[in-house]
């Protein structure tokens, strides 16, 4: 048994445990546009018997906005189409032990059209799977990591929301960036976190103190890009769950409070000639190109395609009005678009070298939907590497300070102009992807924008 195989389970083996009593619900889900797990749950039994038949659940659900209200101007669906049922149907690779449920299975879904069984293009694991087939197409297969970062809260989600979010104690008192000893506070939650995962069918490396109080990090081990974007979304839904068990609360907010720290979602890319199964980013010899590592002409044009594309491309890293508070200077998020060999002020940092080369985008939040993130990245490697594009130099300094580098967006409404101008976002996902995205952040910074904030009121309700 692999250790990526450990909590996996067969269609066969879910119903041996199903008739030793051992699983008696299967959590059947798609993630949404935010990347949250929709679905049901189901009785076991009755799962088996029906599960070629799929999830079916109302199609407003890939067209609505946070607060799931759903809301007009899509071309997917809405009222005048009479908000059909989509279809889910069950991903069985996918299939796995929910270990910090009771009696539990997880399946995820991919979004279908019922009547031809065409994946629907706007689902995002749809997103992903489009670019990980152009790479495929040019005999590459993209490998992956997400490192997730979060606050923890002495706190149930009912109570912080009781207090209107205002004043809540964070499960740390001070910056605990990997402190040990403040860690073992927390490691009550943690530790569990690891272990579900791990039983659960996904690798975990470790877990750690971040830069702020009360702010954690785990680790879960590289893998194809899909399967990437499946253990994020499953370690946040089993993190929240376990947290709820515990009268914990945490968040993957980019930014909760203007004091602290801000939550990031590093993603790490490389590419692999799926003849000889090499890493394609790398090159025998000694450094080459005017870098430090051992490097393929394709590590470089796909590291100047990311960063080409980067600010066109953040919509997809940075999806909600607070993901841009995160983009501060000296705060380790990066405010600029440019790469450097282990230097954490640029967007793009060079990794490891041989075999384990990669490239590190610092830009995504850990609110971004992990399946459009890594779809984005590697969308804009791919463009790199098919026009040959050229990075800029490497960046040896402090690239917070540097006047002369490109920026990233400072806001939602500056991400979508950069979005809706480029081509790229219409050519590698498709124009139906792209309006459909479009919409989605146009609607959120349109609600941002009627909302009277706590902010403006202290400010002028009386001195205006």
């Amino acid at each position: 048994m692999t250790e990526s195989s450990v909590g996996l389970l067969s269609r066969e083996a879910l119903a041996t445990a199903v008739d030793r009593g051992e699983i008696a619900t299967v959590l059947v889900g798609f993630p949404d546009m935010v990347g949250r797990l929709l679905g049901k749950r189901y009785d076991a039994r009755h799962f088996l018997a029906t599960a070629e038949h799929g999830l079916h659940f109302c199609d407003y659900l890939l067209a609505c906005d946070l607060a799931m209200n759903p809301e007009p101007g899509y071309r997917y669906t809405g009222w005048e189409a009479g908000y059909r049922d989509a279809w889910g149907v069950v991903d069985w690779a996918t299939l796995r032990r929910a270990t910090w449920l009771d009696r539990s299975a997880l399946i995820l879904c991919d979004v279908r059209d019922e009547a031809t069984g065409a994946l629907v293009s706007i689902a995002p694991r749809s997103v992903l799977r489009r670019q990980i087939e152009r790479a495929a197409a040019a005999g590459l297969t993209a490998l992956g990591a997400t490192e997730l970062e979060f606050f923890v809260f002495q706190e149930t989600y009912d109570s912080a929301r009781e207090k209107h979010y205002h004043d809540l104690r964070t499960f740390g008192a001070y910056i605990e960036d990997y402190h040990l000893l403040a860690g073992g506070k927390v490691e009550r939650l943690l530790g569990p976190i690891r272990a579900h995962l791990r039983d659960s069918g996904i690798p975990v490396e470790f877990s750690k103190g971040e830069w702020g109080a009360g702010q954690e990090e785990i680790n879960i081990r590289y893998s194809d890009l899909l399967t990437m974007g499946d253990r994020t979304v499953i370690f946040k839904q089993m993190a929240k769950e376990i947290a709820m068990q515990q009268g914990l609360a945490l968040t993957f907010m980019a930014k909760w409070d203007e004091r602290h720290a801000g939550s990031s979602m590093h993603l790490h890319l490389s590419l692999w000639n799926t003849n000889g199964g090499h890493n394609a980013f790398a090159a025998a010899g000694a450094p080459n190109n005017g870098l430090p590592v051992a490097a393929s002409d394709t590590f470089r044009w796909a590291a100047g395609g990311m960063m080409a594309h980067a600010r066109a491309l953040t919509l997809f890293f940075a999806p909600t009005i607070n993901s841009y508070k995160r983009f501060q200077a000296e705060s380790f998020a990066p405010t600029a678009i440019t790469w450097g060999y282990d230097n954490r002020t640029t967007g793009f940092r060079i990794v490891g070298s041989g075999d384990g080369l990669r490239l590190e985008c610092r830009i995504p939040g850990a609110d971004a939907n992990p399946y459009l993130a890594q779809a984005a990245l590697l969308a804009a490697a791919l463009d790199g590497i098919e026009r040959q594009i050229e990075p800029p130099p490497l960046f040896p300094g402090n690239a917070y300070v540097a006047s002369d580098l490109p920026r990233v967006p400072r806001s939602l409404p500056e991400a979508i102009t950069a979005f809706e101008g480029s081509e790229l976002a219409r050519t590698a996902f498709g124009e139906d992807v792209a309006e459909h995205y479009l919409h989605y952040a146009r609607t959120e910074q349109r609600k941002a924008d009627e909302a009277v904030t706590c902010w403006e009121r202290a400010r002028y309700f009386e001195q205006i």
